[in-house]
């Protein structure tokens, strides 16, 4: 049977479903949105905390918003930045925060994580789902390296994971090519498992999940963990990553970037993003 419980602690930011040993996780709102409020902050950890005691889940799914706005996102977000003046150290350090919160709660997890994305995705989601154990993209998906247009660094634990699956060099063309990635180049570099028509992209990805939950928990579990040995030293890396980050918003060269025009945001001192 399959239920809904909407998470009302997040204003109903997202939506978790269950069916049988799977659970989905929907999100209503952009990355940056989510990452800059602190009631999402809770929700997550609640969320993750909840989902870790629930042993009859093996998979779970996160189903990336179909109505993201791309790389708009990332250019308000650093609009916001810019303009944020004393307060901003204080609260890219907390958007900052909850990234690094949810990457280690997604690797951490006893359960097998699938990421499901279509559309255009910004580097931060790519980079989430790098986390993930397994990847699936719709093949309209095309990855966006908009960091470098705002003065930036890559973060959400990009250059960590992806070091790792494609090597330094392959890394650096990524990173400092600022052209945008495919759904089958992606595939092709291995660092999306599966491609599939934008129509099927769910039916396939909770399909897999479905596929693997019929595998012993145990058995998923100690897989999970024997493959993210390599993931050893993480969280120290996050630390770096956090620091060369707010390194960078105090730079001439970062306050100095004109950033893409963009419709006007709500002010809102609790957020940093729409």
């Amino acid at each position: 049977m399959k239920t809904q419980r909407d998470a009302e602690a997040a204003n109903g930011f997202f939506l978790m479903e269950t069916s049988e040993d799977v659970a989905v996780l929907r999100s209503n709102a952009n990355a940056f949105s989510v990452a800059a409020d602190l009631k999402h902050k809770e929700a997550l950890l609640a969320f993750f905390n909840d989902l870790s005691r629930l042993d009859s889940v093996k998979v779970l799914v996160i189903m990336s918003s179909q109505d993201k706005t791309g790389g708009e996102e990332y250019f308000d977000f650093a609009r916001k930045l810019k303009n944020c003046d004393w307060e901003r150290e204080v609260f890219f350090k907390r958007f900052l925060n909850i990234i690094d919160q949810l990457i280690l709660d997604i690797v951490h997890l006893d359960k097998i994580v699938i990421h499901a994305n279509s559309g255009n995705v910004i580097s931060l989601l790519f980079n989430l789902s790098l986390a993930c154990d397994y990847r699936i993209a719709a093949d309209n998906t095309t990855f966006q390296n908009l960091y470098l247009d705002v003065d930036l660094l890559p973060l959400g634990g990009g250059a960590f994971f992806l070091s790792r699956r494609l090597g330094r060099s392959k890394s650096y063309d990524v990173f400092l090519n600022q052209k945008e990635i495919s759904a089958v180049e992606a595939m092709r570099l291995g660092i999306v498992d599966k491609v599939v028509p934008p129509d099927k992209l769910e039916e396939f990805t909770l399909m897999i999940a479905h596929r693997f939950a019929k595998k012993p928990a145990h058995s998923l579990t100690g897989i999970k963990r024997l493959l993210n040995y390599s993931l050893f030293g993480l969280k120290d890396y996050l630390k770096l990553e956090n620091s060369e980050l707010l390194r960078t918003i105090h730079s001439k060269e970062f306050l100095a970037k004109e950033v893409h025009p963009t419709e006007s945001l709500p002010q809102d001192a609790g957020t940093m993003a729409n």
